[in-house]
């Protein structure tokens, strides 16, 4: 299991922290916020629904782009950050923290280990 409050990342810039419930938190890493600019709208997956490890999961749309955002890990969504639809400015503000897009109730916390620490992500992005 991890240490507490340890976030782990995909390559593709999703963050993944998962609680003492086993509930993990999701959302997008500073990098990838920084590339994006000024969010301007989010779409997020429904609570109910199921996604799968590195499968698209929710839509991030900025300035300049729209971006997939993939689940670091499969399971249920559980909650979404509601906040967001309205006020998506908030990743760019606190990406990690109020920014986060949805909670999962992960079907495997062992897959966690295999998602990259913030050193290995850090430098996959310097890459």
């Amino acid at each position: 299991m991890s240490s507490d409050n340890e976030v782990r990342y995909l390559s593709s810039h999703e963050w993944g922290r998962i609680d003492e419930d086993g509930i993990l938190t999701v959302g997008i890493s500073e990098h990838a916020q920084d590339l994006l600019g000024d969010i301007v709208f989010v779409e997020l997956p429904d609570v109910g629904d199921m996604l799968e490890a590195e499968g698209e999961s929710a839509i991030v749309e900025s300035v300049k782009a729209a971006s997939d955002v993939y689940s670091p890990l499969t399971g249920e969504v559980v909650e979404i950050n509601e906040k967001l639809l309205d006020e998506p400015e908030i990743i760019n503000n606190s990406p990690l923290e109020d920014g986060w897009f949805f909670k999962i109730k992960i079907d495997n916390d062992l897959q966690f280990a295999d998602l990259l620490t913030e050193e290995e992500y850090n430098d996959t992005c310097e890459d």
